[in-house]
């Protein structure tokens, strides 16, 4: 694809009312609510006995993220900011740069990866290998699927909205993890 006028994704254009059916945003919703279940599940299944609270605090602390009012701002920051600016590298960048190398899904799978190798190294750095793998999984499932949403609908905000529900989910564990006990 080239980088002219052409390349412009959806994201420039804004989001319109029809785009919430047409444009894939009742699909990122469902998509982010349904991932947003499975971190619960997992969490609760096995988050709760993999993660030491106490050393998660230890982390939030060293990272300056161990008061509420300052743990919000950081949540209210990732959940908005960051997942627009994740959206537009790993998809609108990374994803449209593997599919000059494979087409449809193996573009996808291939984005996917990327972004998960970018977060084995950011949650590596702060979790053990259990933690890190298991949620490595999971990052490459939603990296992949939404490159699938930016493949179909040719529009960030379906795997932005779907990427919001998701960390939402992510912060409010996090949350409960230091505050909550």
């Amino acid at each position: 694809m080239r980088m002219g006028q052409g390349a412009r994704s959806r994201a420039r254009r804004g989001i319109r009312a029809e785009s919430f059916v047409h444009g894939g945003l009742l699909v990122g919703l469902f998509l982010g609510l349904a991932i947003a279940l499975v971190v619960a599940a997992a969490y609760l299944l096995l988050g709760r006995q993999w993660i030491d609270p106490e050393a998660f605090r230890g982390i939030a602390k060293k990272n300056g993220f161990d008061t509420p009012l300052i743990y919000v701002g950081f949540a209210i920051y990732l959940a908005t900011v960051n997942a627009l600016l994740e959206e537009y590298v790993w998809r609108w960048f990374v994803f449209r740069r593997c599919e000059e190398i494979v087409r449809g899904w193996p573009a996808a799978i291939l984005a996917g990866l990327f972004f998960t190798l970018h977060h084995v190294v950011a949650l590596r750095a702060q979790f053990g290998w259990d933690v890190t793998i298991l949620a490595s999984i999971g990052v490459f499932g939603g990296g992949v699927l939404w490159s699938a949403l930016y493949l179909r609908y040719r529009s960030i905000w379906p795997g932005y909205l779907s990427h919001v529900l998701v960390y939402v989910a992510i912060l409010a564990i996090g949350g409960v993890i230091l505050f909550g006990q």
